[in-house]
């Protein structure tokens, strides 16, 4: 099986987005795929300064199609266009080259289009993953609205390339259910769920003495989160539920690991609250250190703010928890219940309730004599039924079913 992914970004960027494309790149691989793979101009812009212009690229032992950005100019708010049309170019060279058997293109629908377009010309089947919508994500960043002009235009644009791939994956239930509901039939929609790579993770260590003692938190009961500071990680929830949990224990303190767009907001928030002295903000950290700060935490908090984004996209974040053996408190959003079973992998509490948070977490510190059993049980569900060898079996039947009959 020859198959050329298409894909928003890759390595050398990190993001959720270039993790889970290693991992199930990885996974075929396992499975005795051939893998080619190519990037959008997306991928070059978000280099900024220095961003490598080869139209090829050897990254940690993954080769990288590139594709240029279009040239500056045009009339104004057509960089899609121009964008898309670079793809398109880029795409057509490599597919000729390479000659694959599908083609696999990701999220955003930016890639679906040039990639419906290349596919028809050579005569080549065309399947389209959505990890989320364009449109939400836009909501999201704060470049348009639910409900707006350029909202609607994006939602059918989607609408347009999901009817006319060959097959859709999806890495939820959630998205699967929207999809289905453009009409779409469910024999044409798979779910192939965010999973972890086991080897990647070991259960828990003791916490690093040196490590409490450089922030301040020796002796303390740690509250964390572990990530990227997006508006939708509802971490300003967080932040107003802490006094509260301040005055029933004293010896809590809240350790944020990462940084992002809400971060200056979340530190002025802090000081606002007069509970900064009892907040740690590190910044980012090595991924190479990430779990030594895992192991620092007692109670990862997951706050997500109750909105189409995140009742329909499963995060990763708490699988990672799973794996290493650690306890979570999450909002019951639709994303984390698909994940978390409350009072036996996590705990639920009610999404956007600063009050339901405090109840939540202080029954959690409480309960201390069943973490043992969540912990097995959190990563028994992870080993079990979320590791990339067991997702990525969900490609294999539309593969070969596209393969074997007409296209349609």
């Amino acid at each position: 099986m020859r198959v050329l992914h298409v894909l928003d970004h890759s390595i050398p960027l990190h993001s959720g987005y270039t993790f889970r494309t290693l991992s199930l790149l990885k996974a075929q691989r396992e499975l005795g795929w051939d893998t080619f793979h190519i990037t959008s101009p997306k991928h070059q812009a978000g280099q900024g300064k220095g961003a490598t212009t080869a139209a090829e690229e050897d990254v940690d032992g993954w080769h990288f199609y590139r594709s240029a950005p279009p040239a500056p100019g045009g009339l104004p708010g057509l960089g899609e266009l121009r964008l898309m049309k670079a793809l398109e170019q880029r795409l057509q060279q490599v597919a000729e080259q390479i000659k694959p058997q599908v083609i696999h293109a990701h999220s955003p629908v930016l890639n679906a289009l040039p990639a419906l377009r290349v596919g028809k010309r050579l005569g080549i089947p065309v399947v389209y993953e959505v990890r989320a919508f364009w449109e939400d994500a836009a909501v999201d960043h704060g470049t348009t609205t639910e409900g707006s002009l350029r909202y609607r235009l994006t939602r059918a644009m989607e609408t347009y390339a999901l009817k006319r791939v060959d097959h859709v994956f999806t890495i939820c239930e959630g998205l699967r259910a929207d999809i289905v509901a453009r009409g779409l039939p469910k024999s044409k929609v798979s779910v192939i769920p965010n999973a972890i790579n086991l080897s990647d993770f070991e259960l828990g260590k003791p916490a690093d003495a040196e490590l409490l003692a450089k922030w301040g938190l020796t002796g303390a009961t740690v509250l964390g989160f572990i990530g990227s500071f997006y508006a939708y990680e509802g971490l300003d929830l967080l932040l107003a539920a802490f006094p509260k949990l301040l005055a029933a224990r004293p010896e809590l303190r809240v350790l944020l690991v990462g940084g992002g767009p809400q971060e200056q907001a979340l530190k002025a928030q802090a000081q606002a609250l007069g509970i900064a002295d009892k907040v740690v903000f590190t910044g980012r950290v090595p991924h190479a250190e990430v779990n030594r700060y895992y192991d620092l935490v007692d109670l990862l908090v997951y706050p997500r703010h109750p909105m189409r984004l995140t009742e329909l996209v499963t995060p990763l974040k708490p699988l990672e928890a799973m794996a290493q053996g650690h306890l979570l408190v999450a909002s019951d959003v639709g994303g984390h219940r698909e994940l978390i079973a409350d009072g036996k992998t996590g705990h639920l509490f009610k999404a956007g309730d600063a009050d339901a948070l405090v109840t939540t977490v202080l029954r959690a510190l409480a309960g201390r004599e069943h973490w043992d059993a969540m912990r097995a049980e959190g990563r028994r569900f992870v080993e079990t039924e979320r590791n990339w060898t067991r997702s990525a079996s969900g490609y294999i039947e539309p593969y070969k079913a596209l393969l074997a009959g007409p296209r349609g």
